[in-house]
């Protein structure tokens, strides 16, 4: 059983003829497939999907139980891939996936970063370079999120997904030595640090005893 309920409805025709009567009336194209069955069209109420997924917890990666018209009702899936306007960045097409609640799946989740590191309270900036891991668990187990410690990164320092701790029974299936967090210098502040290295006192010798 997934997380909320939402109701789809059998789609007739395809091309953009079809597609521009289903946005005529506030709709958008999608298909189901997964589950072993046939790829199933279905249409949507965007403006209803987009409200589903940004106040949901799980975001995208909510569970999702169909109803509706469509022959898709009943099944449970998960959104797995959301085609866009390149402008102005509305829905135009829904790709739903049929999941088993035994079975594991591969998901996309947001990494959020916590703490202050070290290094920032010196000067340094945090870069946050990987936002989203993929990981393998059952749908019922999805995270909302993976957190990241940074507290600890001083000035250069990195944090890598193999640094990462996530829940038991999931699994990390992004790449181990990918960086998703930096603690960078500045230049003004490396600058600094060379100036005062050069500016140092060469060592000597102490002179012999008479």
């Amino acid at each position: 059983m997934g997380d909320v309920t939402f109701s789809v409805e059998a789609r007739e025709g395809r091309g953009k003829g079809a597609s521009r009567k289903l946005r005529q009336r506030g709709l958008v194209p999608g298909v189901v497939y997964g589950g072993g069955r046939e790829a199933t069209p279905i249409a949507l109420d965007v403006a209803q999907f987009e409200r589903l997924i940004e106040t949901s917890h799980g975001g995208i990666n909510t569970l999702i139980d169909l109803a509706g018209s469509s022959p898709a009702a009943g099944r449970t899936v998960i959104a797995k891939e959301l085609q866009r306007e390149a402008v102005r960045g509305r829905i135009t097409h829904v790709d739903f996936y049929e999941v088993d609640l035994k079975t594991k799946i591969e998901v996309e989740v947001p990494i959020h970063l916590v703490g202050t590191p070290e290094g920032v309270t010196l000067g340094g900036v945090l870069d946050q370079q990987l936002r989203e891991i993929l990981l393998m668990c059952l749908p019922g187990s999805i995270p909302d999120d993976i957190q990241a410690d940074v507290s600890g990164l001083a000035l250069g320092d990195s944090l890598h997904v193999a640094d990462l701790q996530v829940p038991a029974g999931v699994e990390i299936h992004s790449e181990p030595t990918l960086t998703v967090a930096t603690v960078l210098v500045p230049r003004g502040l490396k600058d600094a640090g060379e100036e005062g290295a050069e500016g140092e006192a060469p060592a000597t010798e102490a002179a012999p005893a008479s």
